[in-house]
């Protein structure tokens, strides 16, 4: 968020060095050595956006010397810091700046941006408001008068605010789709929908605009909404990942497990990377041959033989299960306590008795170790009374 705002102000810093900060140099035609002088140094140096060689060209000014500019001094100081992203210390400068006598009024926005970064959020509104006129000039101004009354939980007042900057910058949609975020936050679903479709009508809205609304209806239980939007961000960008993934997850936040999993196959096509969930999610689903189908696939060994054992277990396919364990071994899947009894209980399932105990003795999670106790017990029973075990 600190970086947000530093980058949408950037070029209302170098304005200020412009008007405020920036001098000629005197006397630049006299043929005599003239003393250097630190503040037109460090100007030149915020100008050219160096701002550790400004800090460093400021330590030399004498602050004790009664015809030093201490308003230009620490307006430069705070504008240095402020590139640096040294917020707590922007804020101070800028504070002595006005302190003795800044009187330009784009100092406020600076101070409005230090506040902010440091989640003042009051002194942030104050600031914008002393900068007077200049916040109608800027939609980011207004945008974070919004977002700090937001913070401020003066709900009231941040609509207001969006209100406000919808009509300064009637072709700017950042204050309608913020508006769409609130009220989702305020609960107020229906509207939220509403405004949202009106953003993604008026705007040139991305597939981040919809992955962002469509989060935020899921995360609020909206399920179906979520869906309707997310449904047409798919048509719109089928090849987008993220419109996939989180559709997926809504859908399996429903209960639907095929169409994630088949939204997920889908979106495999452009990313493999994918296959693994997807077969995951048609294991879940008890579609296992399916998933097997797409298990094929996967680049990741260990991924690809964990889930691979867990299908063949579940299809009741013991034998092919037991006949992983070398792979296991190979690719260190074995070190997984869970893997290690699924393979123990596909050994036991084929009568494989004799290879058992060697994967049990390794189990030490209670859980686990509780279960190996009864497959022992089970062993038992089958080599004392084989009929119990046909």
């Amino acid at each position: 968020m600190k970086n947000r705002w530093i980058w949408q102000f950037h070029y209302l810093i170098c304005a200020a060095i412009a008007l405020s900060c920036y001098a000629h140099s005197v006397g630049a035609n006299d043929n005599k050595t003239q003393p250097t002088d630190f503040l037109e140094l460090a100007a030149v140096m915020l100008k050219d956006g160096h701002h550790d060689r400004a800090l460093l060209a400021l330590q030399s000014v004498d602050l004790g010397n009664k015809k030093t500019d201490l308003s230009r001094f620490y307006t430069l100081q705070g504008l240095s810091y402020l590139g640096l992203n040294d917020l707590e210390a922007a804020k101070d400068s800028l504070q002595l700046a006005v302190k003795n006598g800044q009187k330009d009024p784009s100092i406020f926005i600076y101070l409005a941006q230090a506040y902010f970064g440091v989640k003042d959020y009051k002194n942030t509104i104050d600031a914008i408001e002393k900068a007077g006129a200049l916040i109608n000039k800027d939609a980011v101004l207004i945008s974070m008068k919004a977002e700090s009354y937001w913070h401020l939980q003066q709900t009231t007042a941040a609509i207001n605010t969006l209100n406000e900057g919808q009509r300064a910058f009637p072709s700017d949609f950042r204050f309608l789709k913020r508006k769409v975020f609130y009220f989702v936050e305020l609960g107020l679903y229906q509207e939220a929908i509403r405004l949202g479709r009106e953003y993604f009508k008026r705007s040139n809205a991305t597939a981040a605009d919809y992955v962002a609304f469509g989060n935020a209806l899921r995360l609020s239980r909206e399920y179906q909404e979520a869906i309707n939007i997310l449904e047409v961000a798919r048509l719109q960008y089928p090849h987008e990942e993220m419109v996939a993934k989180l559709l997926a997850h809504t859908y399996l936040d429903q209960g639907y497990l095929n169409s994630a999993a088949f939204i997920l196959e889908q979106a495999a096509l452009s990313n493999p990377n994918l296959q693994a969930e997807a077969a995951e999610i048609y294991r879940r689903a008890g579609r296992f041959h399916k998933a097997l189908t797409l298990n094929e696939s996967i680049s990741d060994q260990k991924v690809k033989l964990k889930q691979r054992l867990s299908i063949l277990l579940a299809l009741k396919q013991f034998e092919r299960a037991a006949n992983m364990e070398s792979s296991l071994y190979r690719t260190g899947l074995l070190e997984d306590q869970d893997v290690r009894y699924a393979l123990a209980y596909a050994l036991f399932s084929s009568r494989r008795f004799s290879e058992v105990n060697k994967h049990l003795e390794h189990l030490k999670s209670a859980e686990l170790f509780r279960k190996a106790t009864e497959l022992r017990r089970l062993m038992e029973v089958c080599k004392n009374e084989p009929w119990q075990c046909a």
